[in-house]
């Protein structure tokens, strides 16, 4: 669950990001990560999800040209990394917090559970931006997509679930959205937990989800969005694995850049 704001405090922004975003051109969701970190930050990497040696050293010279003081990477290979005090210290310090993209099922078998986990909510409810992308955006829920197949037919058995980081309760994530062809294991999802918000994000797109969380898309394609707050009847329960599900009443948003979602009240903004 997510760590509750203090009285006196803000909650800070949370980025999930689709995967494969600018990072040549205009780069437009990663400079305004750091901006939203603060003036000349410091902002820790967790490359965590990738078994690349060379994981986040790109994020570290891109935030650097962007104006952040420091880029600390925590490599935390093992669950007992999670507990090192000098790396404890450097997320109690830093001003923003970003996670690469790898496998989302590395983060939470290493990182589920850990005092990295517990700081990480404590510190994002006090006001710490934490972006991530693909894996690093998939973990972000307390129900994370931890796998699947492709297709658009929703049926029995194709996504699985897994705990994520509980930096939000009230949305599930999906990633390289529209590029891998997921909205199939999406509607699945959502037949397995018709409470949350679900989240398609596609490439080179992020979803600013701000302390009102309100979202806003930024980027070059679309979020969509799937609200299950009138489902009426899903056959999930009755299905055998690799049969069709039907679920009825789900109301379906697409966002382009710019648009603004309120997910507490599972409505669009007003569009002007």
């Amino acid at each position: 669950m997510p760590a509750k704001s203090q009285p006196d405090k803000t909650r800070g922004f949370l980025i999930p990001i689709g995967g494969a975003e600018d990072k040549i051109g205009a780069t437009r969701i990663l400079k305004r990560f750091v901006k939203l970190c603060g003036r000349r930050p410091t902002i820790a990497i967790i490359p965590t999800a990738s078994r690349r040696e060379d994981a986040g050293i790109n994020y570290q010279e891109l935030f650097s040209g962007f104006d952040a003081a420091a880029t600390p990477i925590l490599r935390f290979a093992r669950r007992e990394d999670c507990e090192d005090e000098a790396a404890l210290a450097t997320l109690k310090s830093c001003d923003g917090v970003f996670i690469t993209g790898g496998n989302q099922l590395r983060l939470s078998t290493t990182i589920g559970g850990t005092s990295v986990a517990r700081l990480l909510r404590r510190r994002n409810a006090d006001g710490m931006p934490i972006a991530g992308t693909s894996a690093g955006a998939a973990i972000m829920p307390s129900h994370m997509i931890a796998g699947g197949e492709e297709g658009a037919t929703p049926h029995a058995g194709m996504v699985s679930l897994a705990p994520g980081l509980g930096l939000v309760n009230k949305i599930m994530i999906d990633q390289h959205f529209r590029q891998r062809d997921r909205i199939g294991r999406l509607l699945t999802a959502l037949a397995l937990n018709p409470f949350a918000v679900a989240l398609g994000i596609d490439e080179d797109t992020a979803a600013f989800i701000g302390p009102d969380n309100v979202l806003e898309v930024v980027g070059s394609s679309t979020v969509l969005v799937l609200d299950p707050s009138e489902v009426r009847h899903s056959s999930l329960a009755e299905a055998e694995h690799g049969e069709p599900v039907s679920i009825t009443n789900v109301r379906l948003h697409i966002l382009t850049p710019g648009m603004r979602y309120n997910i507490n009240a599972r409505s669009v903004e007003d569009i002007e």
